[in-house]
Order: structure tokens, then sequence, then C-alpha cells
């Protein structure tokens, strides 16, 4: 059976005061949510978030996996609403969120925001998501130079994030994996600052621990101005084995979640 073998790390930077982030790595979903900068709460949406997908995914193992992802994220959604009538303060909070899951020799990806999901296959780095935010909007419609995207002002500015405002459409396709294959999932304080070039070469590293650290250093040596959190996951092929996970970042405080009875779990993350 087709699965993961993964590290993970997150790291608050050299900057800020919390973690935002939230990661949750395991054999069948690899998962990083992050709670957008400058929103309230922003830990709290990612580690709600991160949460409540990472509990759906486990409580229903044997369900279409696409259409699992996007109930899931509809479950946050609503969770983000509730959090915001509980909490007013918590207005405008929101998350990025990218995931892959691995079910019955298939994997699917899920995609909102600028969280980004890269391939490593034969030494060659492909990145498999498109950054939903304002810049990389310009530079599809020849507004913006590749260039001048690292100095644009409003670089920060996503246009689609899972929050309680409003439902958002994610991104739902199948990934083409196999074994042998290593992906990265990582929140943006990793790839705003560190080149592809390098991201690929720690990539090459063949211990998993070994490259997510290495990645983790690159953003710290690189300012660290942004939380970051790396997962490194190999496919191989295996027995079953528990689903159960690491969790990181914000998700690491359950007293982020906003209802953690909310999703009933069958093994519990």
């Amino acid at each position: 059976m087709l699965r993961f073998d993964y590290a993970v790390a997150s790291h608050v930077g050299l900057v800020r005061d919390g973690n935002e982030d939230s990661g949750f790595a395991a054999p069948y979903l690899q998962l990083v949510a992050d709670g957008v900068g400058g929103a309230a709460a922003g830990e709290v949406a990612s580690a709600t978030t991160a949460y409540v997908v990472s509990a759906m995914v486990a409580a229903d193992p044997g369900a279409d996996p696409a259409t699992l992802l996007r109930r899931s994220v509809a479950e946050a959604h609503l969770q983000l609403r509730e959090g915001v009538r509980r909490c007013p303060e918590w207005a405008g909070m929101a998350t990025t969120l990218t995931a892959v899951v691995a079910h019955d020799g298939q994997f699917h990806l899920l995609h909102v925001g600028d969280s980004r999901a890269y391939l490593l296959r034969g030494g060659e780095l492909a990145q498999l998501t498109d950054d939903h935010t304002l810049v990389q909007s310009l530079i599809d419609d020849g507004l913006l130079s590749e260039e001048g995207a690292a100095d644009f002002a409003f670089r920060s500015v996503v246009l689609r994030a899972v929050s309680g405002e409003a439902p958002v459409e994610p991104d739902v396709r199948r990934l083409d994996l196999s074994p042998g294959d290593r992906l990265l999932l990582c929140s943006d304080g990793l790839s705003d600052l560190v080149p592809a070039d390098v991201i690929r070469d720690a990539l090459l590293t063949g211990d998993l621990e070994d490259a997510t650290a290495a990645l983790v250093d690159a953003a710290l040596a690189a300012g660290g101005r942004d939380n970051v959190t790396c997962l490194v996951a190999d496919v191989i092929d295996g027995p079953p084995i528990s689903r159960d996970g690491r969790v990181v970042g914000a998700l690491a405080d359950p007293r982020l979640i906003v209802d953690p009875g909310a999703v009933k779990v069958a093994h519990p993350v």
C-alpha cells in the first residue's frame, strides 16, 4: 500500500513572538496551515482548520478523498465562524491550507492560499501548487515580473483562505505519485525566503530528518522573518500502519482549537 515516510519541523523564526503555523504529518496525510499574517487569531484559525481536516480524514478513511477534503474545508469554515461568534475579537482570522492524502494507492492534493507543495523526482524540483495571492495574480496577468515580485509592497496579500467570513472553494486534484518521489509541504516562511535551488539541494539530502532540518536552517539563515514549517515525505510501498501522526506549531496546543469535540475521530490525531 502506498503511503508516506516523513519528517516534520516547525520554528517560530527570528522575528515573531508566536507560531501561527500548524502542521500534521502521518502515513496517509501531510498537511500544513499558516494563519494569515496580520489577521486576528491566526494561530486559532490554523490550529482549528488543521485539526478539523486531520480528524475528518482519520475518522472516515474509506471515503472518497476529494469529496472528504472538500467537506473538511467546509466544516473548518463553520468552526471558524463559530469561533468568531464566541469571541468577536477573532473576527478576520483566516488560514492557508495545503494537504496531500494517500488513499487506496492514489494521492489527492488540496490547496488554499500560499503554503506550497513541491515534488522532488529524479533530482528535479517541481512546484505543485499555485499561490492564491495578489502578487501571483498580477504575474499571471502580465502586470508584474517575477523579479519585481520580491519587492512588491503587497506580496503578503492572500486572495483565498479558510476563514469564518465566507466559504472558500479549494483547489483539489489527483497527484500522480510513485515510490521514490519526495514531497515537501511548507509555509511561506520557507518559500518566501529560500530560493528553489537551495530547497532542491536540501531535499536531496537522503535522511528525512536531516532534509527537514536543512530547510528550516536555510529559512533562519535567510533572516527567519516568519514562522517556518516544513513537512518532507517520501512515497513508499509498505504494509498498512497506524494513522496516528505528529503535530507541530499551533496545532500542538489544544487550547487553540475552537471545538475539539466537533469532529468524531476514529483514530486520535
